[in-house]
């Protein structure tokens, strides 16, 4: 039995408009059909997956998952199924970027994942082979080669990068026309741009930056404040707080800080494959 490993991959200064990171992660899920939830993290996924497969369960159905798929940007948690060794190498994206790199449609779904035909497709045989030899360094490498190239032929629109830069920079916490206002446009005009773009609204991904971070604290120090959190965040209230973050985890803060406090020490066992620990 393999160990289980998570490793991310910085970018190269060219991607960096449109990619945080590339990451790899092994873990072994036994015998039996395993079920993990995947928090929403206010990024867009491109998924290549190896092993016994994965698949998500929509309207209680488990639905198989074909290698890449699109997570694109969740608004409440995603129940994923995985059995025996599960390996992915994922291309995590700014989610007002990932469709115009690929060159589709952001037309949503209802569980938030996309299966798409794209030339991209060719590299799984690659990735696998590598994966399977376990050149986990080289199969980045190669992932980081086809998108310098496929960025090399699109044009990134400026007004979504510097809006989006101001948001990352407020952890969301920042109002639509003052987003507006650091991109030199109109609210009307921003929020046309990020629906064709991500599917999503301004607020929505804002909304989702700011539980990510929020979620991201408690879990790292749940003994903080949650008032002081709200204050921090620029949320009205305590109990505004809550009811944005149950919306998107499903729980309240308090209970996630207690969940950190019993479980701290196998946070890789909990926040897995696509959520930034």
């Amino acid at each position: 039995m393999f160990s289980n490993i998570h490793q991310e991959f910085a970018v190269p200064e060219e991607l960096r408009d449109t990619i945080k990171c590339f990451w790899y992660n092994r873990r072994d899920y036994g015998e039996q059909q395993s079920g993990f939830t995947v928090m929403p993290d206010g990024y867009a996924e491109i998924i290549f997956h190896f092993g016994s497969g994965c698949s998500i369960t929509h309207q209680g159905i488990l639905q198989d998952l074909p290698s890449p798929f699109i997570m694109g940007l969740l608004n409440q948690p995603a129940l994923f199924h995985a059995q025996n060794q599960l390996e992915i190498i994922g291309i995590r994206c700014f989610p007002w970027a990932v469709f115009d790199l690929l060159g589709l449609s952001s037309e949503k779904t209802e569980n938030g994942v996309h299966t798409f035909e794209h030339p991209v497709v060719q590299l799984q045989t690659i990735l696998n082979d590598l994966i399977n030899q376990r050149k986990i360094e080289e199969a980045v490498s190669q992932v980081e080669q086809y998108f310098l190239k496929l960025h090399s032929q699109i044009t990134i629109d400026s007004l979504l990068f510097k809006a989006g830069a101001a948001m990352r920079k407020n952890n969301g916490a920042i109002p639509v026309n003052q987003v507006a206002n650091s991109a030199h446009t109109t609210v009307r005009t921003l929020e046309r741009k990020f629906k064709q773009s991500s599917g999503h609204t301004v607020k929505d991904i804002s909304g989702i930056m700011r539980f990510e971070q929020i979620r991201n604290r408690l879990w790292h120090a749940p003994e903080a404040s949650i008032a002081a959190l709200a204050q921090e965040f620029g949320y009205t209230d305590q109990s505004h707080l809550s009811r944005e973050f149950k919306r998107y985890s499903g729980i309240t803060p308090a209970a996630l800080a207690r969940e950190a406090k019993k479980r701290k020490q196998i946070l890789s066992n909990d926040f897995v494959a696509f959520v930034q620990a």
